[in-house]
């Protein structure tokens, strides 16, 4: 038991820090502003107000209502925040040059090169690109005598130096690596001792059942560091030394790519090239929108990021005309999209060369039509109805097409889509002058198998056009048969990612900001003037915290009777706690018997915390509306998918549900400036401020700008759990 006690203890000092301050400043601002908000919600018995709502009927739950315009006054908060947020998300996105010419070298085949003059080889920097294996190098001061470059490494295979030494009666050396993780990446090598040489030569050594590997271009330094020129190549290793304007000063994030960026600016190349791609565990549609940056840019980390960053500042309009419509007022669209603009996670996931971009702002993009269309009133004609569930079909498709997370957003689609059926139903008009509604409903069902299933089916097949070019051709039986083995080996591949990864984490961190996930870290470079450089994907605590807050509110209003709210509680509590038990495996028996303890406690915890917050929401909100609905279910559809995934996570996969946490936060807004709360504008855009002004803060670990380590110890790194 003391044993115990001095672990909690232990773990407890861990969070002990200088910057624990500010978390727990936040959180009291959060929690003052909900109960604030619950003040305000709530008519004082016995007042005028609360006798006219203990005795007015019950109006109907239902979709249907005012789609409020777009105004004048809109256009100057929405052109302003796009152009803020464009700024900060295309700063220093990456660099505009990258070799772009490769030598490819067919396997054991060499080439060779020689220096102007003899001169030492204190290091060398090379670019990779295509296929993967290694190479070897060799130098030799007469021709005639030649030392291989060899690596060090210890038992784990990890390379521990660099060296010269006669490779005479040995193996290949291969000491020049091209491993999948290193591709389209600046490399940099410094043996432990220079060598004096003038000719050069490199043979390729390509892992088995490749053919070539291709190489962008190698730079070779001398005693004083400035690069060594070249006099004579033959014709294989031209390309070798044709842009040696782009070798940098040293390998970043910036001329470089990183993190997931091994893979899908690869594939994307890959599909330019008419080559098949390497990676294949997402559709393709996701990797051919990148590519149109690569085809603008070049195949160069701003090319490769700019389509990324480009739809990251289309989702800012988008959600401003979202959140007109939903809520009418300026004031709510501006500080709502502010809130997203400033949201960590949707500045640095918009920033890096992966897919998930792309899904997020179809999702936004098909639940925005989808909310167009419900809110026709019963009786609308068909033909009115048409174009919204043409649109929401249409970008479900296209997003279903780019990653498999915009799929389980269908789901919440799909039941907002029947709910506001019956609603039509229930409240069809019966005068002649409105359409009959059997045959309105028949062709509405037929068209929306037409927009949902048929139209996104043949968007998704034919996304799979650069596959059958690359193999077996473009045939109809090709095509589909390309598309459906992919579907096989994606299904199983991601049930099998279950390896264990630093940054990983489980759904029950990201509802709280528990665990970012780091996508750059340089302590080195920088480490004799105490700077570091690092940034990592995880949300604005505001729009974390006040959002998950602002869903259960949300939550306590999307049931009308007290009996349908309680059991939402119930329910997505008990869906919880077996998740963490049956998929997460917190209690496991091969757990050490404290982290068991602490777990069920934790577990304890929480779902008292989040039955007593749903207890106190159902008192404090008996009122009840379909847009809060809307929202939960738009959220629930993200997150809930997550809880049954066993397989190795990590926080962006969150990314889909934010969208949904500050809709929820502005219909917190949107009730306190309707109920004319005194205050209401402090509120508001103090909530909106602090949003604002921690970006500003954490702006450097979101696009890896050179920072004193004091200053992330001492102010941002507010739980040691954020590993920047």
């Amino acid at each position: 038991m003391a044993g115990l006690i001095q672990q909690l203890q232990d773990n407890v000092l861990r969070y002990i820090t200088p910057a624990i301050i500010f978390p727990v400043l936040l959180l009291a601002a959060i929690f003052c502003f909900f109960a604030y908000y619950w003040y305000a919600m709530c008519p004082k018995e016995g007042t005028l107000e609360w006798i006219s709502m203990a005795s007015r009927k019950p109006r109907p739950f239902t979709f249907a209502g005012k789609r409020h315009p777009m105004t004048k006054k809109d256009a100057l908060p929405l052109l302003l925040l796009t152009a803020v947020y464009a700024f900060s998300a295309f700063w220093s996105l990456g660099s505009f040059t990258a070799p772009q010419s490769f030598a490819q070298l067919a396997a054991g085949s060499s080439a060779t090169f020689s220096l102007k003059e003899e001169a030492d080889i204190t290091s060398l920097m090379y670019y990779t690109g295509l296929n993967t294996g290694a190479y070897t190098l060799e130098t030799s001061a007469d021709g005639e005598n030649w030392v291989s470059l060899w690596a060090k490494t210890d038992d784990g295979g990890k390379v521990e130096s660099y060296y010269w030494a006669d490779g005479t009666g040995y193996s290949p050396s291969k000491a020049v690596s091209q491993k999948y993780s290193l591709l389209f990446k600046w490399q940099e090598i410094v043996p432990t001792t220079p060598v004096h040489a003038k000719f050069l030569r490199i043979t390729a050594i390509p892992d088995s059942g490749k053919d070539w590997l291709e190489l962008g271009e190698l730079a070779l330094y001398g005693a004083d560091g400035e690069l060594l020129q070249v006099a004579y190549t033959d014709g294989s290793a031209a390309a070798l030394f044709d842009e040696q304007g782009t070798v940098p000063a040293m390998p970043t994030w910036y001329n470089s790519g990183y993190f997931d960026e091994i893979y899908h600016p690869r594939t994307a190349y890959e599909h330019i090239r008419g080559i098949y791609p390497y990676e294949i565990t997402h559709p393709p549609l996701g990797k051919l929108i990148m590519s149109l940056g690569i085809q603008i840019f070049g195949m160069t980390p701003f090319g490769w990021r700019f389509m990324g960053a480009l739809f990251g500042v289309g989702m800012l309009p988008l959600l401003y005309v979202f959140l007109k419509n939903l809520f009418g007022k300026t004031a709510v669209a501006a500080c709502g999209t502010a809130l997203f603009a400033f949201d960590f996670m949707h500045l640095t996931q918009t920033r890096i060369a992966t897919i998930d971009t792309y899904g997020v702002f179809f999702i936004l993009a098909m639940y925005f039509f989808m909310y167009r269309y419900l809110t026709l009133p019963a009786g609308t004609s068909f033909k009115k109805g048409a174009l919204p569930l043409f649109l929401s079909g249409l970008m479900w498709g296209i997003g279903a097409a780019s990653k498999w997370t915009v799929i389980y957003g269908a789901a919440g689609l799909a039941l907002l889509y029947f709910i506001g059926l019956y609603f039509k139903l229930r409240d069809w008009p019966q005068d002649e002058s409105a359409p009959r509604f059997g045959p309105w409903l028949v062709k509405t069902l037929l068209f929306s198998v037409l927009c949902f299933v048929l139209i996104p089916a043949v968007i998704y097949t034919l996304s799979y056009i650069p596959y059958a070019l690359a193999r077996d051709g473009l045939t109809l039986e090709n095509l589909i048969r390309q598309m459906w083995e992919n579907q096989k080996y994606m299904l199983t591949y991601h049930q099998g990612v279950h390896d264990v990864h630093p940054y990983e984490s489980r759904w029950y961190q990201w509802l709280v900001d528990g665990r970012p996930i780091l996508y750059y870290l340089d302590s080195t470079s920088g480490a004799s003037q105490g700077l570091k450089c690092a940034f990592a994907s995880f949300n604005n605590p505001v729009v974390s915290w006040a959002g998950l807050l602002a869903i259960l509110a949300c939550a306590a209003q999307a049931f009308r009777r007290k009996w349908a709210k309680a059991s939402f509680f119930l329910v997505t509590a008990a869906g919880a706690v077996t998740a963490l038990v049956k998929v997460n495996g917190i209690l496991d028996a091969s757990l050490e018997p404290y982290v068991r303890t602490r777990n069920l406690a934790l577990m304890i915890l929480g779902v008292v915390l989040y039955l007593a917050f749903g207890a106190l929401a159902i008192h404090a909100f008996p009122q009840y509306s379909a847009k809060a609905l809307f929202i939960v279910v738009g959220y629930l559809s993200q997150l809930v998918p997550w809880l049954l995934i066993g397989r190795t996570t990590f926080a962006y996969h969150y990314f889909p549900s934010v969208i949904f946490l500050v809709p929820a936060i502005c219909y917190v807004f949107n009730d306190l400036m309707e109920r004319r709360a005194k205050g209401w504008r402090i509120a508001l855009y103090g909530l909106t401020g602090t949003a604002t002004a921690l970006y500003a803060a954490f702006y450097p670990v979101l696009v890896g700008i050179m920072v004193p380590t004091w200053y992330t110890d001492s102010f941002i790194r507010w739980l040691p759990s954020w590993p920047f």
